[in-house]
């Protein structure tokens, strides 16, 4: 984990605070357990949605641009992340995007 990351989690764990002593909760504790490779489940970015492939790996549709029959169903194609879980949205683009257009291309013979 690096210097930025480990900011961005005390940022978020006081925010985090605040926002509950705002709410009216008390006698708030803040504690962090140390950071472990695979503890943040929501690892992305690897492989970036574009629509030049020159500056990407995948398409609009989450199609790699060098392999049309390969569809990235992860997080990769997303190139950041707030402090949320951003599972729903990487669903819905690889629903609306990947699978409506695999099934498409499958449907018109083109995969």
């Amino acid at each position: 984990m690096r210097a930025n990351e480990l900011a961005m989690r005390k940022d978020m764990a006081a925010d985090a605070a605040e926002m509950l002593e705002a709410a009216g909760v008390k006698d708030v504790k803040m504690h962090d357990n140390d950071y472990a490779p695979g503890k943040g489940i929501h690892e992305m970015g690897t492989a970036r949605m574009g629509r030049d492939r020159k500056s990407s790996v995948l398409n609009q549709h989450n199609q790699v641009w060098d392999a049309p029959k390969v569809y990235v169903t992860d997080g990769a194609c997303m190139t950041s992340s707030a402090c949320v879980n951003p599972s729903l949205t990487y669903m819905a683009l690889n629903r609306a995007r990947g699978r409506d257009h695999a099934v498409r291309e499958l449907k018109a013979g083109n995969l």
